[in-house]
């Protein structure tokens, strides 16, 4: 009768348990990827060229005031263009 310690006739059926270890160690590492480095600019998957302005960026609460009225387009323009005059205009091109 031949077991699983068996080890005379070749690695026997233990030998189906590498795959699962790699597909694991993949896995593995994808999450921690996914956990950390990529968390911060959104993932593979994003477009390079995306220069929409985020979190507490200037260009950002300009427009999160514009959008909830807080200032009128008149306004909105004016500080603009002093935003463009101190940081220059962002890579969109578009502001």
């Amino acid at each position: 009768m031949q077991t699983l310690a068996d080890w005379h006739g070749g690695p026997g059926p233990w030998i189906l348990f590498l795959p699962l270890i790699w597909a694991a160690v993949v896995i593995g590492v994808v999450t921690v990827l996914r956990r950390t480095v990529w968390r911060g600019r959104g993932g593979p998957w994003r477009a390079m060229g995306d220069t929409r302005p985020s979190g507490d960026s200037p260009l950002a609460v300009l427009g999160r005031r514009f959008a909830s009225g807080e200032i009128d387009e008149d306004e909105y323009w004016r500080r603009l263009s002093v935003l463009d005059e101190q940081f220059g205009r962002t890579k969109g091109g578009a502001a």
